[in-house]
């Protein structure tokens, strides 16, 4: 694993808004809830649409696929809601400085 600047923390949307970016040659999906930035793969498990075309729940820490409604809970990567039934991975985020990094495989 490493540490790979995945963006700037003044590029993150409002509480609730995803960042879609690629870093490391992966797509990350990145949200900002209640001052804690969240990574996880910006691929639905159904159907592998982006996930940072949704929206998070900043209540229930997940977020909803735009495409069909499913929902993943961003600190775990587990389904909250089908039709997708496998979880989404979740890397490791912190800021450091200006930078969101996060911890890739």
């Amino acid at each position: 694993m490493a540490w790979i600047r995945a963006a700037a923390l003044s590029e993150l949307p409002a509480e609730g808004a995803v960042l879609g970016v690629e870093a490391g040659g992966r797509r990350v999906a990145l949200a900002l809830v209640e001052g804690e930035v969240y990574a996880f793969a910006d691929n639905c498990t159904h159907r592998d649409f982006p996930l940072s075309l949704g929206e998070v729940d900043v209540e229930t820490c997940t977020v909803t696929c735009e495409w069909h409604g499913a929902a993943f809970d961003i600190r775990t990567g587990d389904p909250a809601c089908g039709p997708a039934f496998r979880p989404i991975a979740v890397f490791a985020a912190k800021v450091e400085g200006p930078d969101v990094m996060v911890d890739l495989p």
